[in-house]
């Protein structure tokens, strides 16, 4: 809408389907949004609303709450859904603190999908061909693109942790600084643009996929939580004499208790899977451990105040207020039903069956649809909704023969 329309406070509205539209475009039936598809309003958060600095024509991007016309915050909202589970961790006098790392591959221009990505061409004419990880001169080739990211982050506020090339051919990780959950999943949402259209400046194709390239690591978002005290801004996660609480146990034995029914919120695509199954440093189990990168839960090497649960599970595709909003509301579960977790693991490893989790997206729906526990906390409209959404998606992937079943099968008699 125009600058003038926003400042005036010109209502707008939105059809309350779009917030199940598949990513192919389609909807689910209408029963799934109300029979009518009447209208929602976006309420524009003054807080995040943004002049975007790589624009040339002066535009701004302003992140809304989707709210019923009654006013209700929408039960469609991924927002909506993690502002409702951080409102009940401040019934408890608590406030969640998180980090997101974020991982993501730059590629050249893909104008023909049939084709696979590749690196672009450097600063030295060439292509990355794999062996630049953890690399102190990995982001040189990329100097100028990288450069507008670092000046556009500052002047959207985005304050980064640490920067690195990942394990991947020309894949990267920018982690954000720790702290309130709804401003990181605002954070994230908006650095994820913001790399989208960065690329495109610099004619290149950044890929947030959780695994673009066959035989070549994933893309994750890992999830860093603790929980503090309103007030006094104490860890819960650690006591006095800096031993671990029995909150912080809790928390990790809901974790554990959800994980396998929230999959599908936290892998959303058909792609998720390919990366769940090659589980190197992409761990598909709701295992948990001291400082072992196997385990879905990983326990970071930290000092007491900073003790946190690390869900290595959601990939770089997921939604970031889904995925926030999936994991605190599976600790808030543990800490109020006390769950225990199982005993910790180390090294090298079998997973056990009750801690193994779904590896193909149809697993994962038939799994979030026999779970009460996903009803419980994020209410029937939305589950069915997303459920009834993500199933037109495989339907539509199984539409599609690939070249491998060309390449492999057509010659088998």
């Amino acid at each position: 809408m125009t600058a003038s329309g926003l400042l005036e406070g010109r209502r707008l509205q939105l059809a309350r389907g779009v917030l199940l539209q598949c990513i192919m475009g389609g909807y689910p039936p209408a029963r799934f949004y109300g029979g009518d598809d009447g209208d929602l309003v976006l309420n524009a958060d003054p807080r995040q609303i943004h002049r975007l600095p790589w624009s040339e024509s002066p535009r701004a991007l302003a992140i809304c709450d989707a709210d019923e016309l009654d006013g209700r915050s929408s039960g469609l909202s991924t927002r909506g859904l993690l502002k409702r589970v951080l409102a009940r961790y401040a019934e408890h006098g608590w406030q969640p603190v998180v980090a997101t790392e974020l991982e993501f591959f730059v590629f050249a221009a893909n104008p023909d999908p049939q084709q696979p990505f590749q690196p672009p061409l450097g600063l030295d004419g060439r292509r990355e061909d794999g062996g630049s990880a953890f690399s102190v001169s990995s982001g040189n080739g990329l100097r100028p693109f990288f450069a507008e990211v670092y000046r556009c982050m500052e002047a959207l506020g985005l304050p980064r942790d640490t920067f690195m090339h990942e394990m991947g051919v020309s894949q990267f990780e920018i982690n954000l600084l720790h702290g309130d959950a709804l401003l990181l999943a605002d954070q994230t949402f908006l650095f994820k643009h913001l790399l989208k259209e960065i690329g495109f400046k610099h004619g290149l194709s950044v890929v947030c996929m959780a695994k673009p390239l066959a035989r070549t690591p994933g893309s994750s978002m890992h999830i860093h939580q603790s929980v503090v005290e309103q007030g006094s801004g104490r860890n819960i996660f650690s006591a006095d004499n800096g031993e671990a609480t029995a909150a912080f146990y809790h928390f990790i034995g809901g974790q554990q208790a959800a994980m396998a029914d929230f999959t599908l919120l936290f892998a959303p695509h058909v792609n998720s899977y390919q990366r769940l199954c090659h589980p190197y440093a992409s761990p598909n189990n709701a295992c948990w451990s001291a400082d072992n990168r196997a385990a879905g839960l990983r326990i970071p090497a930290s000092a007491p105040v900073a003790r946190r649960v690390e869900n290595r599970l959601p990939g770089a595709d997921a939604n970031p207020y889904l995925a926030l909003a999936a994991s605190l509301a599976a600790g808030l579960h543990g800490l109020e039903c006390e769950l225990q977790p199982s005993a910790p693991i180390q090294g090298e490893f079998e997973v056990p069956e009750e801690l193994a989790l779904p590896c193909t997206m149809h697993a994962a729906i038939e799994r979030l649809k026999r779970s009460e526990l996903a009803i419980e906390l994020f209410g029937a409209e939305f589950i069915e909704g997303y459920i009834a959404s993500k199933a037109i998606e495989l339907a539509s992937f199984y539409d599609e023969i690939t070249p491998w079943e060309r390449r492999v099968l057509a010659a088998q008699a």
